[in-house]
């Protein structure tokens, strides 16, 4: 890497490919796919209570996600079975999904839900597959700009829709059932845009007057989590930049970075009752101790092997696990609202290795990242976020959410370089 290299975003965007309407269907058919995962339809379409038939219907919605999954599988199905086995882990991680349904509580329920989690992670294995970093962030900072003006233009148009009238009234909503789904989006779409912003230096103003909106739309969720992630992706963000300038100033900031880390880690062990002060959050983190508490005396009695994958919160029998973490909980919680409590209630202690050790990959691809190629600027703020996000909500290795379908992608991409895509091109 050159010095010119390191000195700013513009020497890291090549040539922009000329367009063609067979390319422009490919990146429609992208943007589309993390639309529909997005999610953003469900709540405008069926409301807060989405009855039996209507889960079937919302369902039957994301068939189109899975076909846009698989029309970019076809355009390149070698490149996507190679950069697939370059993460390994995953392949492993998704196998045993599969293999859960063998132990399952609900086989069927487990049957049906592997298909979709296995088209949701096809679906971020193909945009990691055929696109270049610049091209990756833009087609997803373009997915996230369209869910920010539609969140933002909803609540004034329809303030019954996009904005809390009960629980937390005035807090927008968007398109989303809860305050704390739109600011976690839009905390996450703004590295996003950022990212995009850096990575494509001649389209730097629009992407970051999105990012500027998303920052908006944070604060109009009046989520000071979700704030707080958005100032760390912010960070994060600073952080490659400063970080890719020089060697000099990447050992200065390194060593920054680990003290604070260090002593953002002591604050949280040792002064936890000043953050949820901070935070306006009582020490339950909103009742969620309690489900994490019901949860492992659940994972006590099947410890190895879990209850099966997707399975846990729809057994509403009442000697199932759910009922008892009803009863232990207080009330009926929707998900273990911690990721990797999730996977260890689902798939057993084998699948949180599987799980720990995918994450592990690929934090430390995203390190190698930081000091050889401009991907970074995507991956570090992204996964800044992603795992914060991951301590209080189930999005990891599940079906039909985007964010997921994004880790899988970058995941994926940190193993997939550049120059992998620029061969097949030629």
């Amino acid at each position: 890497m050159t010095g010119a290299a390191y000195a700013g975003a513009p020497a890291f965007e090549a040539p922009a490919p000329r367009l063609t309407a067979w390319r422009l269907i490919l990146a429609g058919a992208s943007v589309f796919l993390l639309l529909v995962y997005s999610q953003a339809w469900v709540f405008p379409l069926m409301g807060e209570q989405a009855t039996a038939e209507q889960g079937g219907l919302i369902r039957a919605l994301y068939l189109p996600a899975y076909a846009a999954g698989f029309l970019l599988l076809a355009v390149s199905p070698g490149a996507t079975f190679q950069a697939l086995l370059r993460q390994p882990f995953l392949v492993a991680l998704m196998l045993l999904v599969a293999a859960s349904f063998l132990w399952s509580i609900a086989p069927d329920q487990t049957l049906r839900r592997v298909f979709a989690a296995y088209c949701s992670a096809l679906g971020g294995v193909v945009l990691a597959s055929r696109l270049k970093w610049s091209e990756l962030a833009e087609v997803i900072a373009g997915a996230f700009a369209i869910l920010a003006v539609i969140a933002f233009v909803v609540p004034l148009v329809a303030p019954s829709v996009g904005i809390m009238q009960e629980i937390f009234p005035g807090a927008w909503r968007g398109v989303w059932s809860e305050k704390n789904a739109l600011g976690g989006n839009m905390a996450l779409g703004f590295a996003v845009l950022g990212a995009a912003a850096m990575l494509n230096p001649r389209r730097r103003l629009v992407w970051a007057g999105f990012a500027a909106l998303a920052l908006l739309l944070t604060l109009m969720s009046t989520s000071k989590t979700s704030l707080v992630a958005l100032i760390l992706g912010l960070g994060g963000l600073v952080f490659v930049a400063i970080v890719r300038r020089g060697p000099a100033t990447r050992i200065a900031i390194l060593w920054l970075a680990i003290v604070a880390a260090g002593m953002g880690a002591g604050i949280v062990l040792f002064a936890a009752d000043v953050v949820f002060d901070a935070l306006g959050k009582d020490a339950t983190l909103t009742g969620r101790t309690k489900i994490w508490a019901a949860a492992m005396t659940q994972i006590q009695a099947r410890p190895w092997t879990g209850y099966g994958f997707g399975v846990v919160w729809d057994d509403l029998g009442p000697w199932a696990p759910l009922a008892l973490m009803t009863k232990d909980a207080g009330f009926r919680p929707q998900h273990a609202h911690n990721s990797w409590i999730e996977q260890w209630l689902g798939m057993g202690l084998i699948g949180l290795v599987a799980y720990g050790l995918f994450y592990a990959q690929t934090l430390i691809l995203a390190l190698v990242a930081l000091f050889r190629h401009p991907g970074a600027y995507l991956a570090i703020p992204f996964l800044i976020v992603y795992s914060l996000m991951t301590i209080t909500e189930s999005i990891a290795v599940t079906y039909n959410d985007f964010r997921w379908v994004l880790f899988v992608a970058i995941a994926v991409k940190l193993a997939w370089p550049d120059r992998e895509i620029e061969r097949r091109r030629v």
